[in-house]
């Protein structure tokens, strides 16, 4: 397969760099998708050093790299430390997470990730993943509906969103659902508008908020002293999580101090501010445009 056609990787130099790599050191790139951030890691990696990927899809397992370091696992990233110490690992050196969805997701319709593509309510990362959009569109009551359009697509219309998707299901594509949308917002805001609609449905089928969390905290206890976690989010909704987590610890972004008034905290940033793809990155992989790269360090 072609890997860069199926994922183009984003603020790849820039996230591997943040790596900090230790030529015989153990980490774990918990997005694999099309491999270009894994290959960049075993690229400075030398024979006694190891790289564990995950990714859930079950498309990606096409892109394995054969590679004695290297070993793909297919499961969800909140499982990350129980496959670990499966495999008789308990410390890590770093981890690597790329956010969101691929390209190959994204461009493949019947995946139905797409506001461009006619394709089914789908939009599990996991195609075996017991909830789909289809499930949220048409059997989840108009409060609930409501709730996840606002909490997760951060919609201000999101009530008079979830009242006409109810009085028009059941609906069972992606271009259905953009038609009912349709007269919302302005024509100039419509994919935007769409866009949002479809990360909230997404989101919610996929629970990634919450496997999110379970894997960040995960990270902290995995990692080893001056291990490095690095992080690309594609929404504020990521990178919040990931934002707070660096800094104090928890969701919240609260920093709890000890008896001595020092942060509680199991990572530092390493940098002051978030690194974002530069103009040229943008002009070759328009969908780099939103990411932010957060890097911490173990304390």
């Amino acid at each position: 397969m072609d890997n860069t056609s199926y994922h183009l990787p984003v603020l790849l130099g820039q996230s591997i760099d943040g790596l900090n790599i230790k030529p015989d050191g153990v980490y774990v790139d918990v997005t694999f998708g099309g491999g270009g951030h894994s290959r960049e890691i075993l690229s400075r990696l030398e024979e006694k050093g190891r790289l564990f990927a995950f990714d859930q899809d079950k498309d990606a397992l096409k892109n394995t790299i054969d590679d004695p370091r290297f070993t793909l696992i297919n499961q969800n990233f909140r499982y990350m430390k129980n496959y670990l110490r499966f495999h008789g690992v308990t410390q890590v050196d770093g981890i690597l997470a790329d956010l969101g969805v691929s390209s190959h997701q994204f461009d493949t319709a019947g995946r139905g990730f797409s506001i461009r593509e006619d394709g089914p309510l789908d939009m599990r990362m996991n195609p075996e993943g017991s909830l789909s959009a289809h499930d949220i569109v048409n059997q989840y009551p108009e409060d609930d509906l409501s709730s996840v359009l606002y909490k997760y697509g951060e919609l201000r219309e999101n009530r008079a969103v979830a009242s006409r998707i109810m009085k028009n299901r059941p609906l069972e594509t992606t271009m259905q659902l953009i038609n009912v949308l349709k007269g919302f917002v302005p024509q100039a805001r419509e994919n935007k508008f769409y866009a949002q609609v479809f990360q909230a449905l997404r989101i919610e089928a996929n629970d990634e908020m919450g496997a999110l969390e379970e894997f960040l905290m995960q990270s902290g206890a995995m990692l080893a002293p001056k291990g490095r976690l690095s992080v690309i989010s594609y929404h504020s909704l990521e990178d919040r999580l990931v934002k707070n987590y660096m800094r104090a610890g928890n969701f919240e972004g609260e920093v709890e101090k000890d008896f001595y008034g020092n942060a509680i905290t199991p990572l530092r940033p390493v940098n002051r501010k978030v690194i974002v793809p530069t103009n040229e990155e943008i002009a070759i992989n328009n969908r780099a445009r939103s990411a932010k790269l957060r890097v911490g360090e173990k304390i």
